[in-house]
Formats: C-alpha cells, structure tokens, sequence
C-alpha cells in the first residue's frame, strides 16, 4: 500500500511502462490524443500529450487547448498513478469519485501532466495533478491543477 508522495527512487518494471502505452494506443479516444508516457514511478507518472489543431477550443483567438483536454489528463494521469500502487498494475481497477479542475491560463503548446498519489488505502485513492505548457514567451507554466479521489478495486472482486 502506498501511503504518500514517492521521490521517484520506486521504479515501475519497463514492462508495465510497454503495456501502459499498448494499452493507451488501444484506447480510441487516448489514442486520439496522442498520449505518451514520459515517467512511470509507483505512486506517480509524467504523461504528454502534442499541441494539435483539433485540440483547440472553438473561437479561441489565441489557439487555446480546450480545458476538457486538461481534465481527461488530470483524470488519466491519476488514475495510472493509483494504479501503480496496486501490487500487480495490470490487474484490478478503479471508479473516479471526484475530479477537480482549476484553470491558470490558457495551454497554446505541447501539454505535460504529472500527477501524484497523495494517499492509497484499501478502498480510497487521492492524487494532486500538475498540467503545464509551454507558454508564448517560451517558458514551461502550469496551466491547470487538479485533485482527485478514486475508489479502488485491487482486485477482481468489485463490490
């Protein structure tokens, strides 16, 4: 069980990184974003997804992501973080309970997310999440914050 923030030293085997992404490129609307796996770690991951024109919200003057983009990365990427608590990731599963979203400012470029399990228990996973973006002066900038709660499935049994 994983019971707080990990500092990256608790590695994911390189095969659960390969079936993460397979699993990602099977998925039609994953897929559709483009979304790579940078940094798999339990208890917390780095994921990316390429700036696209079919990204964009309508009428945006500036080119802006639109903000549902940010919130399916923000609850992607915490619930293959939670996942990687679990004693054998690939099993089990997990049920958004709560997802919040705050928006910075608007995302003109690539977008990166990483998000962090605060807490795993039994029954109960919350993760803090980051999304930033390469603004127009070029600087790397958060772009949105979220935070999340999951209720958890470790195993095949789902009451």
């Amino acid at each position: 069980m994983h019971d707080g923030p990990t500092d990256g030293s608790d590695p994911i085997d390189a095969d659960h990184v390969e079936l993460l992404q397979a699993f990602i490129e099977s998925h039609g609307f994953l897929s559709w974003l483009d979304l790579t796996v940078e940094e798999l770690d339990r208890g917390r991951i780095v994921m990316s997804v390429p700036y696209d024109e079919k990204l964009i919200n309508p009428g945006s003057p500036v080119g802006s992501v639109h903000g549902g983009i940010a919130a399916t990365l923000v609850d992607t990427a915490s619930g293959f973080a939670l996942r990687s608590t679990f004693d054998e990731p690939t099993t089990g599963s997990l049920a958004t309970t709560d997802l919040n979203v705050t928006y910075l400012r608007p995302a003109t470029n690539d977008l990166r997310v990483e998000a962090e399990v605060l807490r795993a228990g039994g029954s109960m996973g919350f993760t803090d999440t980051l999304v930033s973006s390469v603004a127009p002066d070029g600087e790397q900038k958060d772009v949105a914050v979220g935070r999340t709660s999951y209720r958890l499935f470790r195993d095949a049994d789902r009451e």
